[in-house]
């Protein structure tokens, strides 16, 4: 099968991979130029750990390839997926331009009984709007939606081994392409979800919806533990004992980023809106959120007081470890608020430092996080990285000038930095001396 992939970025390349893999030929069509001489080399343009190295490799034996050419890749082809950005709008909206553009070219150039996928994270009543598009050119072509549930750093292994595949679509063309194209996964233990457009483009939205309120939840349990004089590590890593909870999501600090749980609880707020429903706690998540960023800036005023002309290191820029991407992260969001207080601040992230400086030119990046920290009256967790949990403590305190970290993740042995001089507070967290010994911490 001759499989189109709209965009080379985060969703295409990694679905692109799934179906080479598979044996399908896959094109990657985008009008970025240099992204598509990049992936001719076997580059792609993000960090995602190990998946250069097998698209270099499908690159090499020609199952999958890049195109500026719209013409060139849909030339013999069966099926397209659409895996464009959509940003969050201004106004709240998901923007669909890239989305709509995609589709224009499709109904212009693509042979008649191609099928066309939305991947990308759209709203409620985006198939129906394609639809009507593609009627309204006199482009035969199928819709159906088939929402990606990729996780940046476990991108990998999530496209080669998915645990569902959920596609939405009344036309049979559609259902029985898919079908056949996805086989595989469901013979090695995929998940087959086949439902309608709406239900389909609803559930990515509720699905990543939940993930952000749970991370909400346990910051309100931070707000809470630091009130009541209780331990928050303890408290959720408890509840993440139990099955029907489960630990994933549950951990909290600095609150939630990235290209997708912003964007997309904003998108379905709006959608609600339109629809003429309020759910107050989709709002009351984003608060919590933006409450969990507040209360680590706290933390480092407590520490610090006046923050003109003092020295802050941030530890981790990427929304979260295993990426280099910093849209909506934190750590640049942390970095703006210091930089607006007269703050010096210095950033440390093992692969997401040059994206950084791009967003935040007033940023000092350095490729060291003890160089990063010399001089430094505070440290700041921001992700998680091993880089990070494994720093030594000593080490630590001999290069800054004041032995205080703020853990905005609580990803570091407490313990073990106090034994070496070194203070460290998290939101809700005790003092290591305080936390009971035998409780999972």
């Amino acid at each position: 099968m001759q499989v189109v992939l709209v965009g080379g970025g985060h969703i295409g390349l990694p679905t692109a991979l799934s179906f080479a893999r598979n044996g399908h030929r896959c094109v990657v069509h985008d009008t970025d130029a240099a992204r598509i001489a990049a992936l001719a080399e076997g580059r792609i343009p993000f960090f995602e750990p190990g998946l250069d190295e097998l698209i270099a490799a499908e690159v090499a034996a020609g199952r999958i390839v890049g195109t500026t050419d719209p013409t060139e890749a849909y030339r013999g082809a069966d099926v397209a997926f659409i895996c464009v950005d959509t940003p969050m709008g201004p106004d709240g909206h998901a923007d669909l331009r890239a989305l709509l553009n995609a589709a224009e070219t499709i109904a212009a150039t693509a042979p008649a009984g191609i099928v066309a996928v939305t991947k990308s994270t759209v709203p409620l009543g985006t198939g129906e709007r394609l639809r009507a598009l593609f009627a309204e050119r006199g482009a035969d072509v199928a819709v159906a939606s088939n929402p990606e549930f990729l996780q940046e750093g476990l991108a990998l292994q999530e496209a080669l081994a998915p645990t569902r595949i959920l596609v939405g679509s009344d036309a049979p063309r559609a259902l029985e392409l898919l079908r056949e194209l996805y086989a595989p996964f469901v013979a090695a233990g995929a998940a087959w979800v086949e439902t309608d457009l709406a239900t389909a483009e609803l559930t990515k939205y509720a699905s990543n919806a939940f993930l952000a309120m749970k991370i909400s939840y346990a910051n309100a349990l931070a707000e809470i533990c630091e009130a009541a004089g209780a331990d928050v590590g303890t408290l959720t890593g408890t509840l993440g004992l139990d099955p029907r909870i489960g630990p994933g999501h549950l951990q909290p600090g600095i609150g939630y980023g990235g290209g997708c749980l912003s964007k997309d609880l904003s998108a379905l707020r709006s959608t609600l809106a339109e629809l003429g429903l309020k759910v107050g706690l989709l709002d009351e998540v984003e608060a919590i959120n933006e409450r969990a960023l507040g209360a680590v800036l706290g933390k480092v005023r407590e520490g610090l007081g006046d923050l003109r002309e003092r020295r802050v290191t941030l530890l981790g820029l990427a929304f979260k470890p295993g990426t280099d991407d910093v849209r909506m992260a934190p750590a640049l969001r942390l970095a703006s608020a210091l930089l607006d207080a007269g703050a010096i601040v210095t950033g440390y992230d093992p692969e997401a430092g040059p994206n950084a400086v791009r967003e935040l030119t007033a940023l000092r990046v350095e490729d060291d996080p003890v160089r990063a920290v010399e001089g430094a009256e505070c440290a700041v967790v921001c992700t998680e990285w091993e880089q990070i949990r494994a720093l030594d403590p000593a080490r630590l305190r001999g290069a800054m000038a004041r032995p205080f970290v703020v853990d905005g993740r609580g990803a570091l042995d407490a313990a073990a930095f106090a034994a070496a001089g070194v203070e460290v507070v998290s939101v809700g967290r005790l003092a290591p001396e305080r936390t009971a010994e035998g409780i999972l911490t």
